[in-house]
């Protein structure tokens, strides 16, 4: 199941909580460090993020990153480390730590994620991207 946008085929996206202060800034972060423009990003809450999750079965209640590669959907510290491996620098040497047991790597994502409003805070509303990114955003 891939998505089409404008007629090109995107197999990499990435959905995020757009009211997130910590997950805008990863978006931010992958922006600035990605190997060429792979990701595709949507806001978890925003129409098209709805709908991908949807589309691909995920649980609308759900509460995480989730990366939408091909066919595949990965969520928490898989999507996160998968991410990784697309980043420049040292960034895609923490992809090895999928070798750690998934339910060891979630259980600290979810400390994270549980109190991610509380330590980074939180918007009313999901960042406009700059127009120069805004077509990278469904």
């Amino acid at each position: 199941m891939l998505f089409i946008k404008e007629g090109k085929t995107l197999d990499k996206i990435i959905l995020f909580d757009g009211e997130c202060n910590f997950c805008d800034s990863s978006v931010q972060f992958i922006l600035r460090r990605e190997k060429g423009a792979l990701y595709t990003f949507a806001a978890l809450q925003s129409k098209a993020g709805q709908a991908l999750l949807k589309k691909y079965r995920v649980p609308l209640t759900i509460d995480s990153l989730v990366l939408l590669d091909g066919n595949r959907c990965y969520y928490k510290s898989s999507a996160a480390l998968r991410i990784s491996k697309n980043l420049k620098g040292g960034w895609p040497l923490l992809s090895c730590l999928l070798i750690v047991p998934k339910p060891l790597r979630d259980y600290i994502y979810n400390i994270v994620a549980k109190n991610r409003y509380k330590w980074f805070g939180k918007k009313d509303s999901c960042t406009v991207p700059p127009p120069e990114i805004k077509k990278r955003f469904l």
